[in-house]
């Protein structure tokens, strides 16, 4: 039965004919406060689009639009990041840049806004990146730009407090918990979907599958003539970080003897890992890819962005998934690789059963619990990966979606180019 009839039917759908997402490529996504804990997510940034250029053979020069997507300003220069991004990646300074935000959907939107920009006939080639700091989240106070009052001193951890709705006065992990006890899941089969996420991501990582999508880090200084230099350097006097840093064995009964943190079925352990990363895609138009030979990984189909009741956001993927297959003349049931971002293993279990997914077909390759969750990059790795998960497997449709906080869900179709 489907419970958000009202949902789909309000969405926002696009449709896309020959729009193509020609090739993807991210950092590792480093633990909070770990080794890209002193970088900032406009370097992040640019780093992931350089190793993208580098790796896709595309130059720069080509793209005509840039989209980045972010959530938390975490640095000083946090405004002009967009444009940063374009300059220190390479690509003309001519080609103007925007910052998009659809809080855990930024990274689709990114994508979705690209996509609608070669749509309109703005640009045929676009970057479209996705970036956070978690690391870098600020401690803030925005009351006193006129003075402090005694005993009225109000600064705290933007990281935990933006995490919490005030719509309805709780977190997202409340959230989460409200989807527990709708669709009766429980703290065991929660920690076993996390068990599997962490093992699933692990095997990927040993067998190499995460070869192609991930660009190891080293440090780096961008030159850019007549303007200061940017750069990236890693913490602890690290010179290279290859690989995801949460991904490790991680037994069900570790899981199990975690402290719920939302007085229900979330832990830690089974939450979203907190982490900073970048990510990376190219999107263009038909035109420009048979113009030019290049072989991408897919076509962007369809996208759709519903909104959900704020108290149980987690269930967002849910009505956007089937407003997406339904704008793309699909059904749930087409779809052979699904990814839907595991914000909180209950969140994700809800949208499972609420769309009676199957899951030897969705997050195959583990998920945001064993690989985290960096905000604004989530949707840029989510679609990369599963574009990459239609190629291996031979398969023709699939999906990348995540909840949103406030109530929102996101997701894009895409077929596999072959």
């Amino acid at each position: 039965m489907n419970h958000f009839e009202s949902s789909e039917a309000a969405a926002l759908v696009g449709r896309y004919d020959d729009i193509w997402l020609v090739a993807g490529q991210r950092t590792p996504f480093a633990d909070y406060n770990g080794v890209l804990r002193e970088v900032s997510p406009t370097d992040l940034a640019i780093y992931a689009a350089r190793a993208l250029f580098e790796k896709s053979g595309v130059p720069a020069s080509a793209v005509q639009a840039i989209v980045a997507g972010n959530m938390a300003q975490a640095s000083f220069d946090a405004y002009f990041m967009p444009r940063q991004i374009g300059l220190y990646s390479g690509v003309n300074p001519n080609v103007p840049a925007v910052l998009v935000q659809r809080l855990c959907g930024t990274g689709f939107e990114a994508i979705l806004t690209a996509a609608d920009q070669i749509k309109l006939g703005k640009a045929q080639v676009a970057l479209a990146v996705g970036t956070e700091s978690m690391s870098r989240n600020p401690v803030a106070a925005y009351t006193h730009r006129a003075g402090f009052r005694m005993g009225q001193v109000d600064f705290r951890d933007f990281l935990w407090e933006a995490t919490k709705d005030t719509t309805f006065g709780g977190s997202m992990g409340d959230t989460a918990e409200n989807l527990a006890r709708r669709y009766g899941i429980s703290r065991e089969e929660t920690d076993r979907f996390a068990a599997q996420s962490f093992e699933r991501a692990l095997a990927a990582w040993e067998a190499g599958w995460f070869a192609d999508e991930v660009a190891p880090v080293v440090n780096a200084k961008w030159e850019l003539e007549g303007y200061n230099p940017r750069g990236l350097k890693l913490a602890d006097r690290a010179e290279r970080f290859e690989r995801d840093g949460h991904v490790r064995p991680t037994s069900f009964e570790t899981l199990q003897k975690l402290k719920p943190a939302f007085g229900g079925v979330q832990t830690g352990g089974n939450s979203s890992a907190i982490v900073d990363g970048a990510a990376a895609v190219l999107v263009a138009h038909g035109d420009w890819v048979r113009a030019n030979g290049v072989k991408p990984l897919a076509r962007i189909v369809a996208g759709a962005a519903v909104a959900v009741p704020p108290e149980i956001m987690g269930i967002g993927p849910a009505p956007a998934i089937r407003a997406a297959a339904k704008a793309a003349g699909l059904t749930v049931g087409d779809l052979g690789r699904i990814e839907i971002n595991e914000a909180f293993g209950a969140q994700y279990l809800a949208c499972e059963r609420e769309l009676g997914l199957d899951r030897e077909k969705a997050n195959v390759h583990g998920g945001a619990i064993a690989i985290g969750h960096p905000l604004g990059a989530s949707g840029v790795r989510l679609t990369t990966t599963v574009a990459r998960g239609l190629k291996e497997a031979g398969l023709q449709f699939g999906v990348s979606s995540a909840c949103a906080g406030g109530g929102q869900g996101v997701a894009i179709i895409v077929e596999n180019a072959g």
